[in-house]
């Protein structure tokens, strides 16, 4: 990170969240920029989403869902989380062809003119027209080849179920669509199938809107449950993914809805079955998110695994590898196409690319790089990391990092060169062991500290202990019993005491360590002889009051820091504040205001914060705070702010409308679920980006 001079402004939306109980929602706000901070991607795969037109693995996108392939060779795909519309050659060069990327809206328009929001099906007529399942707005839109967008059918902002003609018909967040030989459209809406004739009219061919349910019969006597997938063959006949009931339904053209079946005469069974493909064979491919993997039915009802495995997967195997058949992994395939040539394309949604499949099962990476999940040691974007989580500095710059979903310590040089200090990763490796390096086990380590011996304190959330390791990697349990059973509530020495999911630790420069104990609400202080005792907070009271000690109350405190002059923060992550705690004790509330969620840059209580994670302060005094869900996802923070010593809070990078993995200055930069964070004796950050796998510098 360099530091740059800054005159920019922005302005940031806020973003509408229901059903979260007990917390206050923001308006529209001015977000003044603090744009002096330059991110660039330091170890792990610089892949991810993001909004970069380039060829192949150069292009970056963001969630893409929807995929269709023209009689030309070039494949259209909905990028669902950018709100646009991408084109890819076929030499693999990617192209935004219509809309404008972290800007939704119902603006018809020629290329980045018009707006989308939250799109998802996409289809080609045989004169290279595209039409869209333009869900978030509730529209069917109209795409010229010259990129001129229209709306086709249904009206921004009116949602229902009216059949009629262009704009007085009305969708329900439709989510798929296909298009037959004569013009005919089919889009698959809420619980009904609609038609759309080559003039606009639109029709229900069958289903009932409402409510949901798994029937057989004809035109409205048949019922589904949020299909999300959908194809035509050359007699009109319409497949449908149905994706709530797990089965392949099929129309014919009179509205007789019936379910497949396999050769045996079983329905087929598909769990959580999305897209739908069909050559000209009449055969049927579909992307199966539950498997992860794709499968091809015949005429015959045979049905097999083209690509991808068979069996449910760990979660901790890898999800983005190319090759035969069941050797490719994917991460929630969502929609697919099929070309003239049997030749499959797959939004794999997760992955954040787009996935060849030959007629032979040979799956290879045709544009944009997925995060690359691993554990692989190696030297920038050689390396792989599995959600990194907590992040530390040593005093000659060697950055530690808590690999929270490998189980695993990893260290990275200055130079970039990332080693395995302790752990080994798998999800048959979830353990408590002490030992040395790969001997040792974790679960799920979440935050890590070093203090100015070397010496590496470790937040083992999962088995509810304080683990500690030596600068030659050895491991033991400095307080509590490791072990995920072993939760609980405990003052004492050493093994006596009790953890509950602690998941911040820091530690000052007298070696005192303070643990953010997150499942008991409190903040624990731990003596250098190993004595546990509770500092502020009282366990398993939930709250957000400031107080002295035992009278204060938190709210599932996530990150910890100290300064030089040992006062301490907290990032009180279920209140949304940021706190502040003397070493005796007193706590107050340095930034946001307790249950306001919100991305709003002022000082003290003015200010709101989007779930707080992790933070860090440097030498002058200053708070670094990451902000996110934990899950990649938009609106939901992915930014990175800042608090001075007088609580004046600015936002220095990422976005909130949008996550991504694009480095650059300020708010051009994108992150994805930002969790861990730390400063060097430089005053360089350091970001753990959970969502894309890398530690950003």
């Amino acid at each position: 990170m360099k530091t740059l001079p800054s005159n920019s402004r922005r302005k940031c939306r806020a973003v509408f969240l229901g059903g979260l109980l007990g917390v206050a929602l923001t308006a529209t706000f001015a977000q003044p920029a603090d744009s002096t901070y330059l991110f660039s991607h330091f170890a792990g795969a610089a892949g991810g989403p993001g909004a970069v037109d380039g060829l192949g693995s150069a292009a970056r996108f963001n969630t893409p869902d929807g995929v269709a392939v023209d009689n030309q060779g070039n494949t259209y795909v909905v990028d669902s989380i950018n709100h646009t519309i991408r084109k890819i050659f076929s030499t693999g060069l990617v192209t935004t062809f219509a809309g404008l990327a972290s800007t939704p809206g119902n603006t018809d328009g020629t290329g980045s003119a018009a707006r989308f929001s939250d799109p998802h099906g996409i289809a080609v007529d045989s004169t290279g027209n595209i039409y869209v399942a333009d869900s978030g707005n509730s529209t069917i839109r109209k795409i010229t080849p010259g990129g001129v967008v229209t709306t086709f059918a249904g009206r921004a902002g009116a949602q229902g179920s009216a059949d009629g003609a262009g704009s007085s018909a009305e969708f329900w967040y439709p989510r798929a669509i296909a298009i037959d030989r004569a013009g005919t459209f089919y889009v698959a809406d809420n619980s009904t199938i609609r038609k759309i004739t080559p003039g606009g009219l639109v029709s229900t061919l069958a289903g009932t809107p409402g409510p949901w349910g798994f029937v057989d019969g004809t035109a409205s006597v048949a019922k589904f449950f949020q299909p999300c997938g959908i194809a035509v063959n050359s007699a009109g006949v319409v497949y449908v993914a149905d994706t709530g009931n797990s089965r392949i339904r099929k129309i014919t053209p009179d509205g007789t809805v019936t379910t497949l079946k396999d050769n045996l005469g079983t329905p087929i069974n598909l769990y959580n079955v999305h897209g739908i493909a069909i050559d000209t064979a009449d055969t049927l491919y579909a992307t199966v998110n539950y498997l992860a993997s794709i499968s091809k039915i015949t005429l015959a009802g045979e049905v097999s695994a083209l690509a991808g495995p068979t069996t449910y997967a760990y979660y901790y195997d890898p999800l983005d590898v190319d090759g035969p058949g069941t050797v490719a992994r994917f991460n929630f395939p969502y929609g697919i196409a099929v070309d003239s040539t049997g030749v499959c394309y797959v939004a794999d949604s997760r992955n954040h690319s787009i996935r060849k499949i030959t007629p032979t099962g040979m799956v290879t990476t045709f544009a944009g790089l997925s995060n690359a999940r691993g554990s692989a040691d190696g030297t920038g974007a050689n390396a792989q990391f599995d959600v990194p989580s907590g992040l530390t500095a040593d005093s000659a710059g060697n950055i530690y990092v808590a690999d929270s979903n490998n189980n695993e310590i990893r260290k990275i040089t200055p130079g970039g060169v990332v080693t395995t200090l302790a752990g080994a990763p798998g999800y048959f490796s979830i353990s408590s062991q002490d030992g040395t390096g790969s001997a040792a086990r974790f679960y799920y380590p979440q935050s890590v500290a070093v203090d100015t011996l070397g010496t590496l304190y470790v937040a083992d959330s999962g088995n509810n202990a304080i683990r500690k390791i030596t600068p030659a990697g050895v491991v033991t349990t400095y307080v509590g019993i490791s072990g995920w059973n072993y939760g609980g509530y405990l003052d004492a020495p050493g093994s006596a005491a009790r953890f509950r999911g602690p998941n911040g630790v820091a530690v000052d420069a007298n070696g005192i360590v303070y643990v953010a104990d997150s499942g008991n609400c409190i903040i624990r202080k731990i003596t250098p002889d190993g004595l546990v005792s509770t500092l502020a907070g009282t366990a398993s009271q939930y709250g957000s009051a400031d107080g002295i000690g035992a009278s204060a109350r938190f709210a599932h405190p996530n990150g910890i820091a100290v300064d030089k002059d040992g006062m301490i923060y907290v990032s009180d992550n279920g209140s949304l504040t940021i706190r502040k705690i003397t070493p005796s004790g007193v706590v107050t509330t340095l930034a946001g205001t307790a249950g306001v969620v919100g991305n709003v840059d002022g000082i003290g209580s003015a200010a709101q914060f989007r779930y707080p994670n992790s933070l860090a302060v440097d030498r002058a005094g200053n708070v670094y705070v990451t902000e996110s869900t934990g899950y990649p996802q938009p609106g939901y923070g992915n930014t990175i702010r800042k608090i001075t010593p007088n609580g004046v809070v600015t936002t220095i990078a990422g976005s909130t409308d949008n996550f991504g993995s694009e480095d650059g200055l300020g708010f051009a930069a994108k992150f994805s679920a930002p969790y861990g964070i730390t400063v060097d004796s430089a005053n360089n950050l350091y970001i753990s980006d959970a969502g894309n796998n890398a530690v950003r510098p």
